[in-house]
């Protein structure tokens, strides 16, 4: 009884010191300096301690409502590699007709113990704040906190004023790092109705409550005296209505695990969006703000830095007009024109949907942001009689378009209808083909708009699968030495990536990153191959020579056919997931591997030919080895045919590779003859 009793006021104290935690601003306390780690997630490099946001509607006598937005974070940093979490980035939006976020109040404090054991506290200064203009539309204010050292605590609080109240950036609950604490509380007038959007795999609830609110503006009315003469006299008047308040509070959201290819996992992270359905004033007809992708497109057209500059096209009328000459196939005016634009285009950096500079500035500069030039690149193949359109997109990196909104995207690429199918194109990447586009943009399905200004989704993919085709001869010496040459040949996305990365680089840095992802492999005479020409599959060829590649156990040789190449770790490691794989497009790698068995040796076992798919045609494993006197003659293929496998698939994901690598790392056995 006397042991319950001390049990139950442990119990009482810890929940007391748990509820006592101080979140204000300023009272961090010594306890949350001197945690060494996470207590449920000891492998987290940080942890969000408390986040808290409230946003409310506030009324001024000449623009109205508007939004005030305070956001507060207490982070705990227990490790070098959670310093990133020190560094802030706040998105401030503009708008054509002069609308735009400000931000203020901004403070932050870095707490840490000194060596004698005592905390400190460094503030935030303004060497540690600085702006940055990233279009005409959004300027980002970042800062880094001071003094950051392991064990710290940082937080930081700031104020946003914004006017777009139809526009609400997504409110985020979870992250790659542990949340221990979260509260939104979101309180607008009950004239503006909103929708909302819950999103992620941790439970939570909407808590609905509501106030009668009073606001007060001055009104001018004019009255006239019985002598005739007329006044105006200044009168206040209170309006009361309710206050429609929406809270969330969540404690001890894990934190979203990375893994290979996860694509952007925030997109997958538990959140609430906000939506503005429609503003119902007393007096005047309801105002509706839900928008159908239609509305979408039509309000992104009819902006002048889009819908204007894609009718534009006097300015490279001449150029393109000579550069057509004589030119009558659709498909070789499309290539032109496509390599034109890359050519006299360079990208700046900057994404967005809205022109920077405008088509005609960025033609005659050389350069401009996304939607500079590939609107321009649109109009230029309109021009050219071809049925071309632009297309919406959000990055990876930008989130999943998941309801109707302009903040859906972010970037805009062009798509032509040619000969009864679609082909995707971003003059940005002058490494790019016609068909092929980066990851990064890979990402579910942009929004086309045609040239009457009517909406359709097109899927954001590759035309073709990327193809890996490899040959390889391998002469296993007398001392057991494993030298040999390969030859590759990669098309689609891979010839895309080994342009971006191989193109400029010198050939002994080439060989360095190459031998990076073979082990224990030296490489010698690398050679690639159409680095400088788009649509021509890249080569890459090279001799090598595999240190400890065969093992040898009581007189018997074992090694691998397929060498340095064959998968030795499964990239899947979690349990569970909760978020699907995203392999960005299908793949298809293909080994021939011909192995040359020195004299006085003999092969005495091989390995087992193999099949086995994943799904019915999700991806497949194909496993051929056979001997021919003295020579092995293996072919291995690997396929995944979709790009996106869902979160459900992942156990049989998981157990496709398992066995893949296990096949891969079998052994061919040799003894002496």
């Amino acid at each position: 009884m006397k042991n319950l009793l001390v049990i139950s006021v442990l119990l009482l104290f810890a929940n007391h010191t748990s509820i006592a935690q101080n979140f204000k601003f300023g009272k961090v306390s010594e306890e949350e300096v001197l945690q060494k780690e996470h207590p449920q997630d000891p492998s987290a490099n940080a942890s969000i301690l408390y986040r808290e946001t409230k946003t409310e509607f506030q009324y001024s006598q000449d623009t109205g409502f508007y939004m005030v937005t305070d956001i507060y974070e207490r982070i705990k940093i227990y490790s070098k590699e959670g310093f990133d979490w020190a560094n802030v980035t706040v998105d401030l939006h503009k708008s054509s007709n002069g609308g735009e976020d400000k931000i203020g109040g901004l403070r932050g404090n870095t707490y840490f113990m000194d060596s004698s054991g005592k905390m400190q506290e460094e503030k935030l200064r303004n060497d540690g704040i600085f702006e940055e203009k990233s279009s005409k539309y959004l300027t980002q204010t970042k800062f880094t906190l001071p003094a950051l050292q392991e064990g710290c605590v940082i937080e930081y609080k700031y104020t946003i004023t914004s006017p777009f109240i139809f526009n609400i950036d997504e409110y985020k609950f979870q992250e790659t790092i542990p949340v221990d604490n979260v509260k939104l509380v979101f309180s607008s007038p009950e004239y503006f109705v909103y929708n909302t959007h819950q999103r992620g795999w941790v439970p939570y609830r909407v808590e609905k409550d509501g106030y009668e609110r009073t606001i007060s503006f001055n009104e001018t009315t004019t009255s006239t005296s019985g002598f005739g003469r007329t006044g105006r006299e200044m009168e206040t008047r209170n309006v009361k209505f309710k206050e429609h308040i929406n809270t969330v509070e969540i404690q001890n959201v894990p934190a979203m695990k990375e893994e290979a290819y996860a694509g952007n996992i925030n997109n997958y992270a538990t959140a609430l969006q906000f939506e503005l359905n429609y503003i119902d004033f007393p007096g005047s007809p309801i105002k509706t703000y839900s928008t159908t992708w239609d509305d979408v497109s039509d309000r992104i057209y009819s902006v002048d830095s889009f819908g204007d500059e894609l009718r534009r096209s006097n300015y490279f009328e001449k150029d393109v007009d000579a550069l057509l000459s004589g030119v009558t196939d659709s498909r070789e005016k499309l290539v032109k024109i496509f390599e034109f634009a890359k050519n006299k285009m360079t990208w700046n950096n900057y994404n967005g949907y809205f022109t920077n500079v405008g088509v005609k500035d960025a033609y005659k500069k050389g350069s401009g942001n996304v939607a500079d030039i590939n609107l321009m690149l649109v109009a230029m193949l309109r021009h050219a009689g071809i049925n071309a359109s632009p297309v919406l997109v959000s990055t990876k990196n930008h989130g999943i378009p998941l309801f109707p909104s302009m903040n859906c995207f972010n970037y805009v690429i062009a798509m032509v209808e040619m000969n009864g199918g679609q082909m995707l194109l971003d003059a940005t990447n002058k490494d790019g083909e016609i068909g092929i586009l980066e990851p990064k943009i890979l990402n579910w399905q942009g929004l086309a708009i045609s040239k009457n200004g009517e909406p359709f989704f097109v899927p954001l993919r590759s035309v073709s699968p990327a193809v890996q085709s490899t040959m390889v001869n391998v002469d296993l010496s007398n001392n057991m030495n494993v030298k040999g040459s390969s030859q590759s040949r990669f098309t689609g996305n891979y010839a895309l990536q080994y342009r971006s990365h191989f193109k400029n680089a010198q050939e002994d840095t080439q060989r360095k990153e190459l031998e990076k992802e073979y082990i224990n492999t030296e490489l010698s005479n690398v050679k690639f191959g159409n680095l400088e020409k788009p649509y021509e599959p890249v080569s890459l060829q090279y001799d090598f020579e595999v240190l400890d590649a065969v093992e040898e156990v009581s007189g018997k040789y074992y090694f691998s056919p397929l060498l340095f190449m064959a998968a030795t770790e499964n990239p899947f490691k979690l349990e569970e997931r909760n978020y699907p794989i995203d392999y960005s497009f299908p793949t298809k790698n293909r080994y021939i591997v011909s192995i040359n068995i020195p004299e006085g040796y003999k092969v005495e076992s091989i390995p087992e030919s193999s099949a086995f798919s994943l799904g019915e045609n999700t991806g497949s494993f194909k496993y051929a080895i056979a001997q021919t006197a003295n020579k092995l003659q293996l072919t291995v293929e690997l396929a995944i045919n979709e790009a996106y496998i869902a979160a459900a698939d992942y156990g049989n994901l998981k157990k496709f590779y398992e066995l893949l690598i296990a096949k891969e790392n079998e052994k061919v056995v040799l003894s002496k003859v």
